[in-house]
This record gives C-alpha cells, sequence and structure tokens, in this order.
C-alpha cells in the first residue's frame, strides 16, 4: 500500500508536468496558463455548486429520517473533485471533472461499494421499541429508540 502511494504521489505530479509542457510546445505557454487557471476556477465553482446542492440533500434526507449514506459518498466524491480541480494539471482536472458528472460519480459510487462490501461487519440490538421521528430541534424529541451496535471491522491485506 505504501508503494502505491509512493508511486502515486512521484508519478502523477510527473505525468501532469510532461503533459502540460507537451501542451505548451503544442500550443503557447499562454494558453497552457489560462488553461490551468480556467479550469481551476471553473472547477472550483462547479465543485462548490454541486456540494451545496448535496448538503441540501443531506439535510433533507435528514429530516425526513433517512439515511444519507449514498448522498455522504457523493459529498465525499464532490471534494475530491475539487482538490483536483484545484490541482494545476491535465489529467487531475480530466479526472475532476469526471467526478462532477453524476452519471460517472454513480459508476465510482458503485465501484465503491463493491471494493467495501463485506469490510464492515455490525450487529445490533434495539433497547427499546420506540422510534425518535420529530424534528431535529431537541424539545420536539419523542418517542426516542436507544440502538445499541457493535461494529467490527475486518481488513483483508493484499499479498504484496
Amino acid at each position: 500500500m505504501l508503494f502505491r502511494l509512493i508511486l502515486l504521489f512521484t508519478l502523477v505530479p510527473f505525468v501532469e508536468l510532461a503533459l502540460l509542457l507537451w501542451l505548451s510546445d503544442v500550443t503557447s505557454w499562454q494558453f497552457t496558463v489560462l488553461l490551468v487557471i480556467v479550469t481551476g476556477v471553473v472547477g472550483a465553482w462547479l465543485a462548490r455548486l454541486q456540494g451545496w446542492r448535496t448538503w441540501i440533500k443531506i439535510q433533507q434526507q435528514l429530516a425526513a429520517g433517512e439515511a444519507p449514506a449514498g448522498t455522504l459518498v457523493d459529498a465525499l466524491l464532490i471534494f475530491v473533485a475539487g482538490a483536483l480541480l484545484l490541482t494545476p494539471g491535465i489529467l487531475t482536472d480530466a479526472v475532476g471533472f469526471s467526478l462532477l458528472i453524476p452519471p460517472a460519480r454513480a459508476v465510482i459510487k458503485k465501484w465503491l461499494s463493491a471494493k467495501f462490501r463485506g469490510s464492515i461487519v455490525m450487529q445490533g440490538q434495539a433497547a427499546a421499541n420506540q422510534f425518535w421521528s420529530g424534528p431535529q430541534n431537541p424539545q420536539y424529541r419523542h418517542n426516542e429508540q436507544i440502538i445499541e451496535v457493535e461494529a467490527t471491522h475486518k481488513t483483508e491485506l493484499p499479498d504484496e
């Protein structure tokens, strides 16, 4: 795992630099700098816009008593997209913009779900038989249910 991270943090910047130098040779250095600035600004704006929409969706799901698990993954992927788009480079911009496209994000969420499925095992027992179903304001809390949960994280180390 450490080797992969070292490879990622050394190889990706090298590829980005090579792509930017190639683009400046093919076009001009002014166009390359302008492209980096525009993709950073547009990417940050799009990530912020989608981030706010996702935040509102999470709040609505919580208010309705729903678990926002999928929406939280969307929020994480949008955050990663914003970070990638603020990083100068063509490759990181391509990955960042693809994370801002909902159908592409859905494919990545499905892949992440398959990758992590089975790695967390939960066992729970309800300690009461009533359910809390009021607004988030504590003065409206009623019908609370206490749930005791024991979580175990399984880690399978790859053979390297």
